[in-house]
């Protein structure tokens, strides 16, 4: 099991927490036509982001998944900690973590999202965090 959290296009996404959830559960059907690993898919907002959380959370998958072999065996254990499994949408972008770096992610993807202006769902959490980019909750 992960830590899962979501970032999303705030114009995209309702602002009641009921509507908001059946939103996100159409958006975890994962029905959109690609293959969820490609950033090129996503809005101008959500590349900005996931362009600088990659810097400390790299993805498992996809063109931007680091290189593991030049690394020593603690390099590689610290990087692999902080590996990402990303599942990218033209309006959403959820990250499943591993445990180990739960509270780290949560404080960097939530800054990172007020920072590029992207909403930020706690998926893990029962009643998790749904942060709008103003720092409404809904």
């Amino acid at each position: 099991m992960s830590y899962d959290l979501m970032v999303f296009e705030k114009a995209k996404a309702p602002t009641t927490r009921k509507e908001f959830m059946a939103w996100y559960e159409k958006q975890t059907e994962w029905s959109e036509e690609h293959d969820y690993q490609t950033i090129s898919v996503a809005s101008p907002t959500l590349q900005k982001w996931f362009m600088e959380m990659i810097k400390k959370f790299p993805p498992m998958n996809g063109e931007y998944a680091p290189n593991l072999d030049p690394l020593d065996e603690n390099e590689a254990e610290d990087l692999e900690r902080h590996t990402v499994d990303y599942s990218i949408g033209h309006d959403m972008i959820y990250a499943a973590f591993s445990w180990s770096v739960a509270e780290e992610a949560y404080e960097l993807m939530r800054s990172l999202a007020q920072k590029h202006g992207v909403g930020f769902f706690d998926v893990s959490a029962d009643e998790g965090d749904i942060i709008l980019p103003d720092g409404t909750v809904i």
